[in-house]
């Protein structure tokens, strides 16, 4: 019986996904028999889990948080989504690409969005997930609000400064 050949058009390349499930039982795919990265050409693959942190620290002020809130406009979250992990696979020449965001209530210490991206080399990984990470928050519509440990809510509004490690 002669070898089969396995080609890319074997692979779907994108995998996304909206849940109101804890993604910590999905991590487990990052070191599965066949992760959900793996390609039979990468050299790299790079996982990023966003975790909720308990305290925001702004120049002298300390805000302590007690869980984040995660609603969308589901259909449109997805689709955008798919587009924008299909994007970064032509723009970082990515062998895979994986999106997962809870969606509800995610407490302290709990994953609210994991990227993946698999590539031939480590350097295409490293820049696609800050990519995918920045474009995610600044075009999906997915709105995040955060309830404090005093009792109050605050919707957050992504910007340049919401990731600026000097503000925070």
């Amino acid at each position: 019986m002669p070898a089969q050949s396995t080609t890319d058009e074997d692979f779907d390349s994108v995998h996304v996904c909206l849940t109101d499930e804890p993604l910590e039982p999905m991590v487990a795919a990052t070191s599965s028999e066949e992760p959900l990265l793996a390609h039979p050409d990468a050299g790299a693959m790079l996982w990023f889990h966003g975790v909720t942190r308990r305290k925001t620290v702004q120049g002298d002020r300390v805000t302590v948080t007690k869980e984040l809130s995660y609603t969308a406009h589901r259909e449109m979250a997805v689709k955008q989504l798919r587009e924008l992990a299909h994007n970064a696979v032509q723009e970082f020449t990515l062998h895979r690409v994986v999106i997962l965001h809870r969606m509800g209530v995610v407490p302290i210490g709990q994953a609210s969005v994991i990227v993946g991206c698999s590539s031939s080399h480590r350097v295409a990984s490293l820049n696609a997930v800050a990519t995918i990470m920045d474009r995610l928050k600044k075009d999906v519509p997915i709105w995040k609000q955060e309830r404090f440990e005093s009792g109050d809510r605050q919707w957050i509004h992504p910007s340049p400064t919401t990731d600026d490690p000097t503000t925070h």
